[in-house]
């Protein structure tokens, strides 16, 4: 691929692809990396040491922004907020009013293991009014919920080829403002190290040249999963219905959803019953009925199961297969459930 000048109009057209899934002008990078690279290299190309920076966050990836932060010399602060619901604007605003010094903030899109997604539609162009940079990860929400990064004045959005798009994993989507670019390529002190370098790419297209060997076959793949999406004209909202119709069956059998408010697109979160423990949950279901389910980790571990309902996972038949397994399980366990979940799920979505 590096000598290939076909293979240098593929990766410009599929970065256009991408330009048109984000709803964005900016420049689309396509790394040769899983999404923890983009926020990685996101971090390492803005922050130079001594920066302040507000680390946003209501959850394990969230506050897990301030650790690269720290790592590049970045002063940190944290806004801390309920880690059971979506940050709270309002809440915020108060707090920009009397603390607003940053050059950058981080936060998160869709925090996983939670299954809770935040306003940042509504949180990015407030940090603009304070000529506050931001960098988002949206590596769990990147098309499986509404994101519009002109119309939203977000900076740098970070995305993973492995989530919603179903592609292989192995990939990270950064797009990056014209306001990002300027602090990125007028620092007082150099980039660390070269493959988190975002710099080094501003002129790829230009120069025909990668700073390192494309993962050309990945690519492809990555390619032919945006096409797919782009060429569906409900793949948001057949998101959307799918996680209002576990929530439903969940609910209606009885079982408790750990967050409060601000639920995922992509990502459910339910509490273990009480009595038993990720592992029993985990193995009966894969012996029994050759479904995975997650659970989490950090503060969260052992206290719940997640189902990823997001790109090729975001379909009738296989949760519906997934809901029929947790059912069984749980009554295995003698966990008391109303009626079916899978049936739950079922009679919501048919709506």
């Amino acid at each position: 691929p590096d000598i290939d000048p076909d293979f240098f109009e593929f990766y410009k057209e599929t970065s256009e692809k991408f330009q048109k899934l984000l709803a964005t002008k900016n420049d689309v990078l396509i790394l040769s990396g899983e999404g923890i690279l983009g926020l990685e290299a996101a971090v390492a190309s803005l922050v130079e040491p001594g920066d302040s920076v507000l680390c946003i966050e209501n959850g394990i990836f969230g506050y897990g922004f301030g650790d690269f932060l720290k790592m590049y010399g970045a002063e940190v602060t944290y806004y801390r907020s309920d880690y059971k619901r979506n940050l709270d604007l309002e809440d915020l605003k108060s707090f920009l009013k009397k603390n607003h010094d940053f050059k950058l903030a981080t936060l998160v899109h869709c925090e996983t293991p939670s299954g809770i997604t935040n306003p940042v539609h509504e949180i990015c162009p407030l940090l603009k009014e304070y000529d506050i940079l931001s960098v988002v990860d949206s590596v769990s929400a990147m098309a499986g919920e509404p994101l519009e990064v002109d119309a939203w004045q977000m900076d740098v959005v970070l995305g993973g080829s492995q989530k919603c798009l179903s592609a292989p994993p192995g990939l990270t989507i950064v797009s990056i403002s014209d306001k990002a670019w300027e602090s990125i390529l007028n620092r007082k002190t150099p980039i660390m190290g070269h493959y988190c370098n975002l710099g080094l790419w501003k002129t790829w297209y230009e120069d025909q040249w990668f700073p390192y060997t494309q993962a050309i076959s990945d690519i492809y793949g990555l390619r032919a999963a945006v096409d797919r999406v782009l060429e569906s004209h409900d793949f948001v909202s057949r998101h959307k219905k799918n996680a209002e119709s576990v929530r439903f069956a969940l609910k209606k059998g009885g079982l408790s959803l750990y967050p409060d408010q601000g639920y995922s697109n992509t990502v459910t979160s339910i509490n273990i019953p009480e009595g038993l423990n990720f592992d029993d949950i985990y193995r009966s279901m894969l012996e029994d009925h050759q479904v995975m389910i997650a659970g989490a980790f950090g503060y969260l571990k052992n206290k719940v199961i997640r189902i990823g309902h997001m790109g090729e996972n975001c379909y009738e038949e296989k949760i519906y297969k997934t809901l029929k397994a947790l059912d069984l399980t749980l009554k295995k366990y003698k966990v008391s459930i109303e009626g079916d979940l899978h049936k739950w799920y079922m009679a919501y979505l048919k709506k």
